[in-house]
């Protein structure tokens, strides 16, 4: 038996609700931006993957017009921080909506770090971070696609594995339903197979 969920029937808060709980898990972009006035700004958004590879392009789709979205289209540039489970309060508090102008930096205690390419700071205690220009905003229904081509990357040395780095070493956290987060869990590896080795029946 299955429960029916219609968009129509629960309207947009509710059926939002259904919606955060069955994509799950998603990756957290910990945006930090700049307003045009110069104020750090940090948030996190966890509607949130890559779009591109050639270009390298990523994406995050706030829901409301807030800071991040603010900033970036003032200044055309953000830095997407990972968010890792040894941040875990941090990154929580700064998904509080403190007034556009104080900085969540300083908020909950971080470390701002120069970027290389682009002037909104890098947060200093997140093992890797990803800086963007912006490529396009696409307005989506009551959201916005913000797409950044990454220019310039990071990642701490003790979080690589030879070339890579290493998903057990970054401990990445997710976003679940409601004010459900998890942490990485069991890691399971297959090869993909090609076709000429599917089994013949």
């Amino acid at each position: 038996m299955r429960v029916d969920f219609s968009p129509d029937d629960l309207g947009p808060r509710d059926f939002y609700k259904f919606l955060t709980s069955v994509v799950i898990p998603r990756p957290i972009a910990w945006v930090s931006t700049l307003s045009a006035d110069g104020i750090p700004n940090l948030a996190p958004h966890s509607f949130f993957t890559v779009a591109s590879t050639d270009p390298p392009i990523v994406q995050f789709t706030p829901t409301a017009r807030k800071d991040s979205l603010n900033n970036v289209e003032a200044t055309g540039e953000f830095v997407v921080n990972f968010a890792s489970e040894d941040l875990f309060a941090e990154i929580n508090g700064t998904g509080t909506n403190f007034p556009a102008d104080i900085s969540e930096f300083d908020a909950v205690g971080l470390a701002m770090e120069p970027s290389r390419t682009v002037r909104p700071a890098r947060v200093a205690e997140s093992p890797a971070a990803l800086e963007c220009k912006l490529h396009r905003i696409i307005p989506v229904g009551n959201s916005w696609l913000v797409l950044g081509e990454v220019s310039f990357a990071v990642v701490n040395q003790e979080m690589m594995d030879g070339k890579h780095p290493e998903a057990r070493r970054l401990k990445p956290l997710a976003r679940l339903g409601l004010n459900e987060w998890s942490r990485l869990g069991q890691i399971v590896t297959i090869d993909r197979i090609p076709y000429r080795d599917w089994p013949k029946s």
